[in-house]
């Protein structure tokens, strides 16, 4: 999983360790999730937020849904 961990790390002007102190998260978890070789718990991204003081949205950011109907789907509505 994709985060902005280390964008928003920077933004703060915190250190991976100050950012384990923070988050009660070990620095080298820290160091792996930035790396994108961990997968976070929910639990763990949720600490994050809270020692970075930012939303959920803003750490994983948000996808957007594929949009559904069309010609690619065989839904669109056109006369003919």
């Amino acid at each position: 999983m994709h985060t902005q961990l280390k964008e928003w790390r920077a933004k703060r002007g915190v250190s991976l360790r100050q950012l384990a102190a923070l988050s009660g998260i070990h620095h080298m978890s820290l160091y792996k999730l930035e790396a994108g070789k961990l997968d976070p718990q929910l639990s763990t991204l949720l600490k994050l937020c809270a020692a970075l003081d930012i939303t959920l949205n803003q750490l994983v950011g948000v996808a957007k849904a594929p949009r559904r109907g069309g010609k690619s789907h065989g839904t669109d509505q056109t006369e003919g």
